[in-house]
């Protein structure tokens, strides 16, 4: 029987000022050790959701029990054991990129070896630089480290990638995966459906306070995929493509034709990208 990091029922919230509910008696659960994704455009409910689940906001509806435990039971205790990496960092730009390190730090009974984890994020030779003379993306990445300084057993990301090159965010997508190894429980909210399609083990789609989705990235794909074969091939010299139906494709013969006798160029199964599939299950385009 798997254990639940979290498990979110019937959540409701409604801002004090606001006229109506922003979260609409959702309820999703986060298995441990897993790369949890939720995903949806602007305004949906996600950052919210997040806040609430962080303890940031308190005042809602419905349950939410952390590893078996009514979140609310808890007191700052709780953060010793949470990592929180937000999209829009407050650093201390007079400070180095070491002393903003160190005095987060020095907020927990526990850390990491966090100059290690800057030499392999490429920031220790800038460890001296104060970090109002950072670049984005090494704000981005000393965000992370600091998300990361105790060793968390559940770690929040908001848009952990954006703004970094590929060699750097692959680092950080390596460094995601290794925390989920470790028995880590990673909850992700980002834009990038790249990042999703490859760390999360399952998503759940929002828009307008609801969940619209709730599956493993593979199950959505089977889902809204298509079920069929694009072939294309060189007949007469000439780069041609036919598409055939994936079901009993084993005894196609206009298919086995084309594979027998002609030079192959590439064959792809009619998968439905994940921006697809955002579009489908939330009727409406990203809005970064």
């Amino acid at each position: 029987m798997s254990t639940y990091a979290f498990a979110v029922k019937d959540l409701c919230y409604r801002y004090p000022k606001g006229q109506f509910d922003v979260i609409n008696g959702i309820s999703f659960n986060v298995p441990e050790g897993t790369i949890f994704g939720l995903l949806g455009p602007s305004g949906a409910g996600k950052s919210t959701t997040q806040k609430i689940m962080i303890k940031l906001l308190d005042g809602y509806s419905g349950t939410i029990s952390y590893f078996g435990k009514e979140l609310s039971s808890f007191t700052k205790s709780f953060y010793e054991e949470i990592g929180v990496g937000f999209e829009m960092p407050v650093h201390f730009n007079k400070l180095t990129g070491k002393e903003n390190l160190d005095y987060f730090a020095r907020l927990y009974q526990k850390n990491v070896d966090y100059e290690a984890m800057m030499t392999r994020l490429g920031l220790f030779e800038a460890r001296n630089r104060a970090v109002g003379e950072y670049s984005k993306g090494m704000k981005v990445r000393l965000n992370f480290i600091r998300a990361m300084l105790n060793d968390p057993r559940v770690i929040f990301l908001d848009e952990p990638t954006a703004g970094l090159d590929p060699k750097n965010a692959k680092i950080v997508k390596d460094m995601i995966q290794e925390a989920k190894t470790a028995g880590k429980t990673v909850f992700i909210t980002t834009h990038l459906m790249g990042d999703v399609e490859q760390l999360c083990d399952h998503v759940v789609f929002m828009n307008k306070g609801l969940i619209t989705e709730t599956a493993s990235v593979r199950d959505l794909k089977m889902k809204y995929g298509k079920k069929e074969v694009r072939v294309e091939y060189y007949a007469q010299d000439e780069l041609r493509h036919d598409v055939f139906p994936l079901d009993h494709l084993g005894n196609d013969e206009a298919f086995l034709d084309t594979i027998t006798h002609h030079r192959l160029e590439t064959i792809h199964s009619g998968e439905t990208s994940l921006e697809d599939i955002f579009i489908l299950v939330t009727g409406e385009t990203r809005n970064e």
